[in-house]
C-alpha cells in the first residue's frame, strides 16, 4: 500500500507561494452534524420557467451542476502522516514509495506550512459546534490511538467505490477514511499513487453502490468557459464556489508529469482531491493547488484535467503503478524566438534538440534539429502535447511519426521504450511492470 505526505512550494521571486491545498488539524471535539438529505435538483423559476433569461440561467446552471457533482464528493480524513515522517528512514526511498511532490532541495514541507493553515488559525471555524466534519477516532494494531493529521478531499469515480485525490492529501498517512455526502464513514482499504503527477487512487467498500461522479473532456474546455470548484475548504465539507478557467497548460515545478488548468474559482486548503466540474456537473479537473502570498485563495488555483487524471487513476487502480512510454528525447516549442534562431517556421512541430544515443528516438532515425509535426496519427504543436501523448502509448508499441529534416517531410517509426530506461526498446518491455525511479524521471 502506498504512503505519502503534505507540502507547499515556493514559486517564482516576489515572495509568491503553490500551497498544496491540504488542511491540516489535530482531532476535534466539534459535534457531528446533522445529516443531510439527498440534495435536489432546483425546481423551475416560476418568474422566469423557461430558465433563459441572462443571470437566472446562469444560476440555473450552477444549481443544477452543484446538485448533480456535489453528492460524489467525499472528505478524506488522513491519520499519523507526522509520525510517519518521522520514522522514514532509507527505507522510505524505495522506488515504490511515494515521494514529497516538491522534489528536492527546498524547505521542509511542515514548517511555515503547519504555521500558516494549522489548527490555531482564527479564521479556521473547526471549534465551532456543529461545524465540519469530525474525523473518527482510529486506532493501529496494537490498539494505540492514531492522532488525526490532515483533510482533504475527493470525487468518487465508480459506484464499487473508486475515489480519486492528490498524492499530497494523503501522503505518509497509516490510515485513511472517507465521509461520503450522506455522512457515512468508510476506511480507505487500498492505496495507490503517483507523486511525479500528485494523483492517488483509494478503494473503500460501501454496502450499497456509491454515487459516482460523470467524467467530463477536458481537452474540449475553452479559456472563460464557467466552472465550479467543490471540496472541504478550512473543513467545511461540500462548499461549492464558481469561476472560469483562466489559462491552460500551466507548469508547475511540483507537478513533474502533466499541465495545469488555471481557474479563478475560489479553492483553499481542504479543497485538495475534490472536483472541478462544468456546467453539465461533469468533472472535468482535480482541484490541487493554489498561487498566494499568504495563506487561501487569492484568485489563481490550478486543477489536474481529468483526461489526464483519468489515465493516471486507470493506470493505478489496473496496475497499481503508471506505465509511461518515452522516445529518449529533448524537446522545445518551436515559438518565434526557437523558430527564428534554427530558421524554422514557427508553429510547424516541436524541435528536437537533443537525442539520447541509443534511445528509442535514435534507434527510429530522429536527429536533433528534426522537427516532428505529427506522432501516432495526431497532429503535433506542443511539446507538452507530445509528451503525454507518447507517456500514454504501450510500451514496447511501435509508433508512426512525422519529421520534417531540412525542409524534406520523413516518415518513421518508433518503438517504444519505458521512461525509467529509454534506451529498452525490446517488445517485451511491454509485458513487464514498471517501477517508479528512485530519483528524477529520465528526459522524454
Amino acid at each position: 500500500m502506498a504512503r505519502f505526505g503534505r507540502t507547499q512550494l515556493r514559486c517564482g521571486a516576489g515572495g509568491w507561494w503553490l500551497a498544496l491545498l491540504l488542511t491540516t488539524a489535530q482531532a476535534q471535539d466539534a459535534a457531528l452534524p446533522t445529516a443531510p438529505g439527498p440534495m435536489p435538483v432546483p425546481a423551475t423559476d416560476a418568474a422566469d420557467p423557461g430558465g433563459q433569461s441572462g443571470p437566472r440561467a446562469l444560476a440555473r446552471a450552477f444549481r443544477n451542476a452543484a446538485a448533480k457533482a456535489t453528492p460524489c464528493v467525499v472528505t478524506v480524513f488522513a491519520y499519523g502522516q507526522e509520525q510517519r515522517g518521522a520514522d522514514s528512514s532509507a527505507n522510505n526511498d524505495s522506488p515504490n514509495r511515494p515521494r514529497n511532490p516538491l522534489g528536492r532541495g527546498l524547505p521542509d514541507p511542515g514548517d511555515s506550512f503547519e504555521e500558516e493553515l494549522g489548527p490555531n488559525r482564527p479564521d479556521m471555524p473547526k471549534d465551532e459546534p456543529g461545524v465540519g466534519p469530525t474525523p473518527p477516532p482510529l486506532t493501529d494494531d496494537a490498539g494505540r490511538s492514531v492522532p488525526f493529521s490532515g483533510l482533504g478531499s475527493g470525487v468518487i469515480v465508480s459506484a464499487e467505490g473508486l475515489i480519486i485525490t492528490n498524492n499530497h492529501v494523503i501522503a505518509n498517512a497509516q490510515r485513511l477514511m472517507v465521509q461520503t455526502f450522506d455522512q457515512t464513514e468508510l476506511e480507505v482499504t487500498e492505496v495507490y499513487a503517483d507523486p511525479k503527477s500528485d494523483l492517488a487512487v483509494l478503494k473503500v467498500k460501501a454496502a450499497e453502490p456509491l454515487a459516482a461522479a460523470t467524467l467530463g473532456d477536458s481537452d474540449g474546455l475553452e479559456i472563460g468557459d464557467w466552472v465550479l470548484a467543490i471540496g472541504s475548504p478550512f473543513e467545511l465539507e461540500a462548499t461549492v464556489s464558481a469561476g472560469i478557467i483562466s489559462a491552460k497548460n500551466r507548469a508547475l515545478r511540483s507537478i513533474r508529469r502533466g499541465r495545469m488548468l488555471q481557474t479563478d474559482a475560489a479553492i483553499n486548503p481542504g479543497n485538495s482531491g475534490g472536483p472541478l466540474i462544468d456546467l453539465n456537473g461533469d468533472v472535468i479537473g482535480i482541484n490541487t493547488a493554489i498561487a498566494t502570498r499568504g495563506v487561501g485563495y487569492m484568485g489563481i488555483g490550478f486543477a489536474i484535467p481529468i483526461n489526464h487524471a483519468r489515465w493516471i487513476a486507470d493506470e493505478l487502480a489496473n496496475h497499481g503503478a503508471v506505465r509511461r512510454a518515452a522516445l529518449g528525447l529533448r524537446l522545445a516549442d518551436l515559438n518565434n524566438r526557437i523558430a527564428a534562431r534554427v530558421g524554422l517556421p514557427a508553429g510547424l512541430g516541436v524541435l528536437v534538440y537533443q537525442v539520447i544515443d541509443k534511445s528509442a528516438a535514435a534507434q527510429a532515425g530522429i536527429q536533433p534539429l528534426d522537427v516532428i509535426t505529427e506522432f501516432a496519427g495526431e497532429r503535433v504543436k506542443l511539446a507538452s502535447d507530445l509528451q503525454e501523448t507518447v507517456e500514454r502509448m504501450p510500451i514496447g508499441s511501435t509508433q508512426p511519426l512525422k519529421v520534417v529534416r531540412e525542409g524534406e517531410e520523413l516518415s518513421l517509426e518508433v518503438l517504444l521504450a519505458p521512461i525509467e530506461d529509454p534506451t529498452a526498446t525490446t517488445a517485451a518491455t511491454a509485458e513487464q511492470p514498471i517501477e517508479q525511479p528512485p530519483a528524477d524521471e529520465k528526459p522524454d
